[in-house]
């Protein structure tokens, strides 16, 4: 178990232990009795050990999405991500914290060939990186992967609805379900990677309706991002929730606008560059007598 804390007294990345205990896949799972979630999941994304630091406190689970491949290498989606990618953030993430359960997505091209390329997949990021649990995307089509892992000590979050991975086949990032027929195979998707094991369920870009009668119909908890209140739980990428770049997805809320406020350091900084204001006496070292 990986108890840390920053310790800065000595050095940014430095860590100290904390007394406590992670949030395990079993605990997720049983927040939901009789069909419901009296207390709702936590979930935010996390890519680097400091976010982990500031986020873990008050999260259930940090999820290392792929989405790091837009927040974090600027690529134009997440099919170019790789596991050693996963690999590396998801270890700087279990670094940094100590209480949450920390996920770790599986990249596009790593799991669904077969079952059996999934687990060296799975395996991996859980050696390399320390995590408690992988996500991966798909329903039905991918419930059999679910159960195989799943069966061989795996914990697996699924991922149901909008499936970035698939953008290519989707034709964009719109809303999942405006169909009779797309929104009765999301229903069918979620009761199948139920059944095959998953101990939760990732609920993306789909029709409130749908979102409800999902959470409704199986009795993992149902996490939702674009989805409905009404979900088990909900998830958010970290750096569109503070405000970090100019366009936020329309189910995002904004709690902070930290570009605005980098911008204006950075600006001041450079001011006083300029105009030689800094460094002072203060942030100077000088020879003692």
């Amino acid at each position: 178990m990986s108890t840390f804390t920053m310790d800065t007294g000595t050095s940014r990345a430095t860590s100290t232990p904390v007394p406590g205990k992670r949030v395990t896949a079993p605990a997720i799972r049983a927040r939901k009795v009789g069909g419901t979630t009296a207390d709702p999941i936590v979930m935010l994304t996390a890519y680097t050990m400091r976010m982990a630091q500031l986020l873990d406190p008050h999260c259930d689970m940090l999820l290392v999405g792929d989405s790091l491949a837009q927040i974090i290498y600027g690529l134009p989606s997440t099919v170019p991500v790789t596991l050693d990618m996963m690999c590396n953030h998801g270890a700087a993430v279990v670094r940094g914290s100590w209480h949450a359960l920390v996920a770790v997505d599986m990249p596009f091209g790593s799991y669904e060939a077969s079952p059996e390329i999934a687990f060296a997949s799975a395996a991996r990021i859980m050696k390399e990186s320390g995590c408690a649990a992988v996500k991966l995307e798909g329903g039905e089509a991918i419930a059999p992967t679910i159960e195989f892992l799943s069966k061989r000590g795996v914990p697996v979050i699924a991922h149901v609805g909008l499936t970035p991975q698939a953008v290519n086949q989707l034709g964009g990032y719109g809303a999942r379900g405006r169909s009779e027929a797309e929104a009765a195979h999301i229903l069918a998707d979620a009761k199948a990677v139920s059944d095959a094991g998953a101990f939760c369920l990732v609920a993306e870009g789909v029709l409130e309706d749908i979102a409800n009668a999902i959470t409704a119909a199986i009795p993992i908890p149902v996490i939702g991002i674009g989805a409905s209140a009404r979900c088990d739980g909900q998830v958010l990428v970290t750096e569109d929730m503070l405000g970090l770049f100019e366009r936020t997805p329309r189910f995002v809320k904004r709690y902070d606008d930290l570009a605005a406020r980098i911008t204006d350091a950075a600006a001041t900084y450079a001011g006083e560059v300029r105009s030689r204001a800094f460094p002072t006496k203060e942030q100077i070292y000088k020879a003692k007598p």
